[in-house]
């Protein structure tokens, strides 16, 4: 491709996935959640939030591939091919789906911003559990480069991952 077809034509086909943050609050590197099995990268790469609120939006435009029952937690695959879990506080699935409102199901396409589900994090910490919610990215390893913005207060307007193919 020439200089001019470079400057004038058509733009690449975007290879970056940006996966924005599902729920307000603080991000947080990964390897601060106190669960090895998010600590350690055993599902994928990923980042964490302190939340400040309950109310889990869609970080990506995708499916929903798995809304596990007790809404503690959700998985999407983005519209490029980002596998997302999101997993709102640690051992919360032993709530049984009591603070949980789940909005999205199974094979919902889903936008950016939109409701998924909602969290009583007061009744979560009432429970003695943390609130810390793990974003990770399943396949991870299919990324060249992983960028991730921690320790900044993130709302569903902000970035959190950047992920390069």
């Amino acid at each position: 491709m020439g200089f001019f077809s470079k400057l004038f034509g058509k733009p690449e086909e975007n290879k970056n996935d940006y996966i924005y943050a599902p729920l307000s609050g603080q991000s947080v590197d990964i390897t601060g959640v106190p669960d090895p099995v998010f600590a350690e990268r055993m599902l994928g790469n990923g980042i964490a939030i302190q939340p400040t609120d309950g109310r889990v939006f869609s970080p990506v435009d995708g499916t929903v591939s798995m809304m596990f029952e007790t809404g503690h937690a959700v998985s999407l695959v983005s519209n490029t091919g980002a596998e997302i879990l999101i997993h709102v506080g640690l051992e919360t699935v032993s709530l049984q789906g009591k603070p949980f409102v789940i909005h999205a199901k199974n094979g919902d396409k889903v936008k950016k911003g939109q409701l998924l589900l909602e969290a009583d994090l007061e009744m979560i910490r009432a429970a003695g559990l943390n609130t810390i919610t793990p974003v990770i990215i399943c396949n991870s390893d299919e990324f060249t480069q992983f960028c991730v913005t921690v320790n900044k207060s993130v709302t569903n307007d902000d970035v959190i991952i950047e992920l390069h193919k």
